[in-house]
């Protein structure tokens, strides 16, 4: 049997005490840790273990279809 692996987008958001992270294609899934790694390393079995349950539920897996990208702005007010 072969592996199948899938590329989720996650998102990470910085507070003032941890991060949080969660994925726009699987709505519900998501995860907080102390630092950035923990972070990453919590949504990544956070996601194993989602799937699993839609798995389970005999729920199709979405496939990946967000990106993400950054833009750079100016605030400079003449």
């Amino acid at each position: 049997m072969s592996q199948a692996y899938l590329n989720y987008t996650i998102i990470l958001e910085k507070t003032s005490s941890s991060y949080g992270a969660y994925v726009p294609d699987l709505p519900g899934c998501v995860a907080v840790g102390n630092s950035k790694e923990e972070a990453l390393q919590l949504i990544q079995e956070a996601i194993v273990f989602h799937l699993e349950g839609m798995q389970d539920d005999g729920q199709l897996i979405p496939e990946p279809v967000s990106t993400s990208e950054t833009v750079r702005v100016s605030l400079n007010h003449d």
